[in-house]
């Protein structure tokens, strides 16, 4: 890495310490990712998303005694900025951290009320980009909360049965679908390890067989050998014997 990107990297660094949690800070990362070299690219990225996560936790470990507007604001930036570099997980887990500290606070802020459509627009980025966990938490989450709430009108917009019943059904489908394929994840996990273990036990049982037929074929070809050299041998003998009754009885030739 180029010493003008650690410059970049180090900035950016000090950008976030000092809590410039603005619009200009978000486009000086997206112009960090602007490159021509792929292999540079992926260096970078990596670098960046290793640093938003130390510092995202330090920081918002730092203000849990802060405003709820704060903490907002804080959470808010750190989900732009992972969304930028491409880490969809940790960008879904603020979101989601998000919602939750809205709605602890919409008891005496209204205001802040999740209505049930951001919560199933949540419950399907999740489903849609694979992480069925968060989704299932954010389910239980959204259903119980969109229970606990009556119609009621929030700014201009009021919240209709009908428009809570269809929600409430459709994530109730999506904490189903999220849960058959967490199962569904378990138990194909579950059977590989399954295979593997069983492999390995076959394994080690196999071996003292193939040693057993190794000593075995071993010693069948050693006494084939030893037999061979004993006939090799009578012969040998056999030919010196008739050798020197010849040279005793030239006549027998």
């Amino acid at each position: 890495m180029s010493d003008s990107v650690e410059q970049q990297l180090s900035l950016f660094r000090y950008l976030i310490q000092t809590r410039s949690f603005g619009d200009s800070t978000l486009r000086f990362l997206d112009s960090l990712l602007v490159s021509k070299d792929v292999k540079s690219l992926v260096e970078i990225r990596s670098s960046l998303n290793q640093l938003l996560k130390s510092e995202s936790l330090s920081i918002i470990q730092s203000i849990t005694a802060e405003s709820v507007h704060n903490k907002l604001i804080v959470l808010d930036f750190f989900v732009c900025a992972f969304a930028i570099v491409g880490d969809l997980e940790s960008c879904l887990a603020l979101r989601y951290e998000a919602l939750v500290v809205r709605e602890l606070k919409s008891a005496t802020i209204q205001l802040l009320h999740v209505s049930p459509l951001e919560w199933l627009n949540f419950v399907e980025d999740a489903v849609k980009n694979g992480f069925h966990a968060v989704a299932v938490k954010a389910c239980e989450n959204a259903l119980r909360c969109i229970g606990n709430s009556d119609v009621q009108k929030l700014g201009r917009d009021v919240i209709s049965d009908n428009l809570k019943a269809n929600t409430i059904s459709e994530i109730t489908r999506l904490r189903n679908f999220s849960l058959a394929s967490i199962t569904s994840r378990s138990v194909q996990v579950q059977a590989t390890e399954y295979l593997e273990r069983k492999t390995r036990e076959q394994q080690k049982l196999d071996l003292p067989y193939k040693e057993k037929r190794c000593l075995a074929s071993t010693s069948f070809r050693n006494g084939i050998k030893r037999q061979n050299m004993r006939k090799l041998y009578k012969r040998q003998t056999l030919l010196r014997a008739n050798s020197e009754m010849q040279g005793q009885h030239p006549n027998l030739s």
